[in-house]
């Protein structure tokens, strides 16, 4: 599976334009890894370095970058993958905070 489709890829890499440090924008997309820790809810991507931002929830929620590179390469447990959570639907920050 895609982390994202191209039309969310290129939302991403929109709002990634139009950020000037004032701007929050909701996530596009939720990736998750279904068997362990770790939940990120991803709103910009620089498309050169295809490090992405959004609230990355760990041990703790916190906003951050990652790099897609990296989350596309993790195997866990069983092989598995990051998955995109194909049912999610954008809601504000505040609204996800602390729920995953």
């Amino acid at each position: 599976m895609e982390l994202m489709t191209k039309a969310q890829k290129e939302k991403m890499i929109k709002n990634y334009k139009e950020q000037d440090g004032t701007k929050t924008f909701k996530p596009i997309i939720k990736l998750f890894n279904p068997t362990g820790i770790g939940t990120w809810y991803l709103s910009e991507l620089d498309r050169e370095t295809n490090i992405a931002f959004g609230l990355c929830e760990l041990h703790e929620s916190e906003f951050s970058y990652v790099s897609l590179d990296e989350l596309k390469s993790f195997k866990g447990q069983f092989g598995l993958g990051i998955e995109r959570d194909l049912h999610f639907e954008p809601k504000s920050f505040d609204e996800i905070k602390g729920k995953a």
